[in-house]
């Protein structure tokens, strides 16, 4: 434990779904925190993906007892608001012959980014999550959702859940209304269309309909 804390890199223990199960001091420095009170917290929710694809590919892997090294890009806000970017770097640990493995995940930081100014500018999303947010405000279910992007359910919920803690959104009604205010769902238009915030990129002519 004593060497496992000493480590420089910062460094984590999950459960095979995320959740931290031990830190090291150099992790919990990243959220000016100690390691005890990261204990339980979903390693994604601390450290967002760029590419929620790229976590689908590691559970797929993991299910299929594939053992090798992943990467996920992530970025997060310290705890002095500046954009943060860097890679979690995962290994499965441990040999379980009827369950997933433990995984050991280590952070490899990026430069640190000046603390971003407010902008009017809706926050740039992943395509998925563009495509997701406008069939969910035409009313799709996950299942529809999956069928229209190409994902699986539990790839669509995983990026619901990553919007929804992003705006703070108790449910899917919330998150569609947070949208709209925010500017990323375009108002008086249907099928809802989403207002792309990604450069040279204008907004889809609108989504399939509804079942």
């Amino acid at each position: 434990m004593v060497l496992f804390d000493r480590i420089p890199m910062p460094v984590a223990v999950c459960d095979p779904y995320g959740t931290v199960r031990l830190a090291n001091a150099a992790l919990a420095a990243e959220w000016g925190t100690t390691p005890g009170r990261l204990r339980g917290r979903d390693m994604l929710e601390l450290f967002p993906p760029l590419d929620g694809a790229q976590v689908e590919r590691i559970a797929e892997a993991l299910k299929l007892r594939r053992r090798s090294r992943y990467t996920v890009s992530v970025t997060w806000r310290d705890t002095h608001g500046a954009r943060r970017r860097g890679e979690l770097i995962v290994d499965p640990v441990s040999d379980t012959p009827n369950g997933l493995p433990d995984l050991l995940v280590m952070l490899r930081t990026s430069a640190v980014s000046a603390p971003a100014e407010p902008s009017s500018e809706p926050e740039a999303l992943h395509p998925n999550e563009e495509r997701i947010l406008g069939l969910l405000a035409a009313g799709a279910t996950t299942a529809h959702a999956a069928r229209e992007t190409g994902l699986t359910t539990d790839g669509v919920t995983y990026h619901l859940r990553q919007l929804s803690r992003r705006w703070g959104a108790a449910n899917r009604t919330e998150l569609v209304a947070r949208a709209y205010a925010s500017g990323v769902l375009v108002p008086g238009v249907w099928p809802p269309q989403v207002r792309s915030s990604r450069p040279g990129t204008d907004a889809p002519e609108g989504n399939s309909a509804v079942m």
